[in-house]
């Protein structure tokens, strides 16, 4: 019950930053750059809606399906990044599916001083957190500094310093995540290489073990190719490597982690 009570808040909160009336105006004006109807100080959106299907999974089933669902926003005073999993376990005696979700408001110094903050590459300095939330009572809170940067053939770069406040495991500690976007035409099309990295470090728990997690996703723009540049269905595979998953030394069974997933992607 906690469980589902955590995944509607979520939804919720995540449905009234996204679809809230303007509080200036009776009625929220259309924004060119969202593609919806939204308030002013959102700036853009976009929605996707994820599957995945892959094997070589360790800790959980080795073979899985995902579902995700994706939004991701500029605000005029910074961004969010919100994603929800939900997992099919193909092959276990246990448990046969599970969630998990994060969602990431930034608050951008530039945007709120309305004064620049950049220095060579630097673009802006935010303020980052994370609500992280899932299945058996996961929940953890995460706070601390973001950099945007400016790097030579990137669409983006974000940089992100956090510190772990877990609510109900042992997972307390830092954790340092960029995040990257990376556009190559390709015929036609385009093939896009997107991402992120958590690294885990210096753990207050003695039982929770530094990791490594790395998240890339490489996937080709077929519906740029079939149809035109606003239909973004994408084909491709993610690769996801974890060290130490879920904070877990190899004994009594493996927990480094190396799978391959085909990946099919629709940007709505």
């Amino acid at each position: 019950m906690k469980t589902l009570q955590r995944l509607i808040q979520t939804s919720t909160l995540v449905s009234m930053l996204t679809l809230a009336p303007n509080l200036q105006a009776e009625e929220a004006p259309l924004q060119e750059d969202s593609g919806s109807w939204a308030p002013q100080w959102i700036q853009w959106q976009d929605f996707s809606l994820s599957y995945l299907y892959g094997g070589k999974y360790r800790v959980d089933a080795e073979d899985q399906q995902t579902v995700t669902f994706e939004h991701v926003s500029a605000w005029s005073f910074g961004d969010s990044f919100t994603f929800i999993d939900y997992l099919d376990y193909l092959d276990t005696d246990g448990e046969e599916s599970a969630f998990y979700g994060e969602f990431s408001p930034r608050f951008s110094f530039g945007k709120i001083t309305d004064r620049e903050w950049s220095l060579g590459p630097i673009q802006d300095v935010l303020i980052a957190t994370t609500y992280e939330f899932g299945e058996d009572d996961v929940e953890s809170l995460l706070y601390g500094i973001g950099i945007d940067l400016d790097l030579p053939g990137f669409d983006y770069f974000h940089l992100n310093l956090y510190y772990r406040d877990p609510q109900n495991t042992n997972s307390r500690g830092w954790q340092l995540t960029p995040c990257f976007g990376y556009t190559l035409p390709f015929g036609q099309s385009e093939i896009i290489i997107d991402g992120y990295i958590d690294y885990v470090f210096a753990s207050e728990n003695s039982g929770y073990e530094e990791n490594l997690h790395i998240n890339p996703q490489i996937k080709y723009n077929l519906g740029k190719l079939l149809w035109d540049e606003s239909q973004r269905l994408y084909v491709g595979v993610e690769y996801d490597y974890w060290s130490n998953k879920y904070g877990l030394k190899d004994l009594p069974f493996r927990t480094d982690q190396s799978a391959c997933s085909f990946l099919l992607k629709y940007h709505f």
